[in-house]
């Protein structure tokens, strides 16, 4: 049932885009080639164990979790917000 301007299935239309706006931004977020042997931000080791274990690796697990909370509060919010929830 649709409301105002919005069409039949637009509110399903919005979920898909956003999950596949998710499984896109996960997708580029994968690592791809060679691993390092050494963190491309702090230099340190990186264990031949994680090389192994994440293909294409570039950061020690140190620097990995801290670009982790970096990249989580980045994308908190909803770009594809409904008219309604624009307008409060």
């Amino acid at each position: 049932m649709a409301t105002g301007w919005a069409g039949d299935g637009a509110v399903q239309d919005q979920i898909d885009a956003t999950v596949k706006d998710g499984i896109a931004r996960a997708r580029r977020a994968l690592p791809t080639g060679p691993s390092l042997t050494h963190c491309e931000e702090c230099d340190k080791p990186i264990p031949v164990a994680r090389q192994k274990a994440v293909p294409g690796v570039r950061l020690c697990v140190d620097c990995q979790e801290a670009a982790d909370r970096e990249e989580q509060g980045a994308g908190l919010y909803n770009r594809r917000g409904s008219k309604d929830s624009q307008l409060r």
